[in-house]
């Protein structure tokens, strides 16, 4: 099993350094979560994760779950890990202290859902979903709702999931065929079938709670007709304790390439009784609530998962003894050098780390902005705390899951053939991180909303807000002599990134196809720059620092070059493909994908 001690050094430097994280106690929502207090949850995080969640994540993956009689069993150790959990209070860090939670920042609970999916991702899905079911009812729910489900889930008896696929329709979420008839005393009858729910049917709480989107017999066609509905699996009594059975059950559990010991369902409803959540018809309003919050912590699904690889990879480098240094032997009184002498194994590992550190830098950046526009007092922090907020979260779901996979390729690339083997844990990284990639909007399906929605709405002022700092951070420090090279690098790649923005925008008035065409390449270029950004914010500080005995400072600095000689170049070649345009996908025909194999 691959080695993993949570980063809370780098963490630290993050939030009290980077990006001055301490700002949110002025806050009132936030005024106890000081530096002392903050420090104080990373350590305990980093203790149960490392002792309680790791050891089960290996062999969680070995025994998956299973279903026997419509009951879905979780791996050995999970039940009594998710009770913990719950008893430790992790179930309710950043909930509204209003409902039993202790009102966290979003930006703290970033960090420890990193810890949770270095460790153990499988494990995290279950507190994650209900994460989402909580933040759709807060927002969208009446105050008996409120009142009957979010202690529940604050305090971790009952779980909460997201029932949104159906066999028939994925993204397209206007296909839906779920209905759901209303009854005399104001509740309805649900019938459907769901596939791919997460958590959908699990022994670790009392109560499963399913936030389904269906729609009513009079309902509009398309997205304008979705509706959404509480469906528990145990109909809650006036006491708030568990009924009679709904007419919920799990019909199969999906057989997966990874997180196999997160329970993922088909969940079909037979007349089940539910009740609506917020308005008729505005469904989908509701669920992309729970979907912005679930994308960003599936980019810190991504995160977490390089950085357990990169621990991995680099404790193996340290210790496996293979050949010899090109110059001549570092280790003459060893058999063999370690492999962290070759060149191949230092450029992945610091890549693994560069992108590692840069994004775990930009997903803080935007947790720190979520907790200014949800609780400032000021309108206009709010408003462009919001706006880069929008503009992020697809960067950081989907630029976030691909550095992920690519840094638990990466991992086991250094492994070599141990890594190909299950008992080493890397490969599992691998298959984990996969989903990321998929799920909550494929990656894809980001770079759309980022092209096609993000960057006009408002006649660019969600750009803005990202463009704005990193023009005046670049103005700001022209003439740093220590900076120079890094300054240099980041305008070219900046200036690369707005004549991307220019010409996106205005191919796409006369043809959306050519927009749509590079916004892949767009997202990626984005996120070079964003995180090139955070490094060259990070390199500032670290000159200042750099004679600090820990090694630390100098380690950033040195990360930072590696970073904007080896790794932001990859910008030139996506600006490349961007000015290419979209002719030469669009061009050819259908009956041509198959000439190869045609008889």
């Amino acid at each position: 099993m691959a080695d993993y001690t949570a980063p809370i050094r780098d963490m630290r430097f993050v939030y009290h350094e980077l990006l001055d994280g301490d700002s949110l106690a002025d806050i009132p929502s936030y005024e106890d979560f000081t530096p002392d207090v903050v420090d104080a949850v990373l350590e305990e995080a980093g203790k149960f994760t490392s002792e309680i969640l790791q050891p089960l994540n290996l062999s969680g993956d070995s025994e998956g779950c299973t279903l026997e009689n419509g009951v879905v069993r979780t791996p050995k150790g999970f039940k009594e890990a998710y009770d913990q959990f719950a008893q430790g209070g992790w179930t309710g860090l950043s909930a509204d202290p209003e409902f039993g939670g202790q009102g966290a920042p979003a930006a703290l609970h970033f960090l420890i859902q990193e810890m949770i999916c270095s460790t153990n991702m499988a494990f995290g899905m279950y507190p994650g979903l209900t994460e989402g079911a909580y933040n759709a009812i807060n927002l969208h729910g009446n105050d008996e709702q409120k009142a009957l489900y979010l202690p529940k889930f604050v305090e971790g008896t009952w779980s909460g999931t997201m029932c949104l696929t159906e066999p028939h329709s994925g993204t397209d979420l206007g296909l839906i065929r779920t209905k759901a008839i209303p009854q005399d005393d104001g509740s309805y009858k649900v019938t459907g079938t769901k596939i791919f729910i997460s958590a959908g049917e699990h022994d670790l709480t009392e109560n499963i709670v399913h936030l389904v989107l269906a729609r009513m017999p009079d309902a509009p066609a398309g997205t304008k007709g979705i509706s959404l509905f509480v469906v528990p699996k145990f109909i809650p009594k006036e006491d708030a304790t568990v009924g009679p059975r709904n007419g919920v059950a799990c019909g199969s559990l999906e057989h997966k390439m990874g997180i196999k010991a997160s329970a993922t369902c088909v969940m079909n409803f037979d007349d089940a009784t539910g009740w609506l959540v917020g308005q008729p018809h505005k469904g989908m309003r509701a669920m992309f609530t729970m979907m912005n919050a679930a994308r960003l912590g599936v980019g810190i699904q991504g995160l977490g998962l390089g950085e357990a690889a990169y621990q991995g990879a680099l404790t193996y480098a340290k210790d496996r003894l293979q050949g010899r240094a090109l110059k001549g032997a570092e280790s003459p009184d060893k058999p063999a050098d370690s492999i962290l002498v070759h060149p191949d194994v230092r450029k992945n590992l610091l890549t693994m780390k560069s992108l590692t550190e840069g994004m775990r830098a930009l997903a803080i950046w935007t947790g720190i902005s979520l907790d200014q526009a949800e609780k400032s007092d000021d309108p206009a922090a709010k408003q462009r705390a919001d706006d880069l907020v929008q503009v992020l979260t697809p960067i950081v779901k989907s630029f976030g899951t691909d550095s992920g996979f690519l840094t638990a390729n990466l991992g086991v690339q250094i492994f070599g053939g141990h890594g190909y083997i299950h008992e080493h844990g890397m490969e599992q990284f691998v298959r984990d991180a996969r989903i990321t990639q998929l799920y909550e909007g494929t990656n894809g399906i980001q770079a759309l909303d980022l092209v096609g929605r993000k960057m006009g709405m408002h006649y660019g002022r969600y750009l803005r807000a990202f463009f704005h700092p990193v023009q005046g951070f670049i103005e700001a420090n022209a003439d740093d002599a220590d900076l120079q090279p890094i300054v240099l690098g980041l305008a070219k790649a900046f200036g690369r990134l707005q004549q991307a923005t220019g010409v996106l925008a205005q191919k796409g008035l006369s043809n959306p196809n050519e927009a749509a065409a590079g916004a892949m390449d767009y997202l990626n270029l984005f996120g070079y720059v964003a995180i090139a950004f955070m490094w060259a914010k990070s390199a500032k500080i670290a000159f200042e620092k750099k004679d600090d005995e820990s090694g630390f400072y100098v380690g950033k600095l040195k990360t930072a070059r590696f970073y904007y000689e080896r790794v932001l170049p990859e910008t030139s070649s996506l600006f490349a493909k961007i000015m290419a345009g979209g002719d030469s996908i669009m061009d050819m025909e259908e009956e041509l994908f198959g000439a190869s194999v045609a008889a």
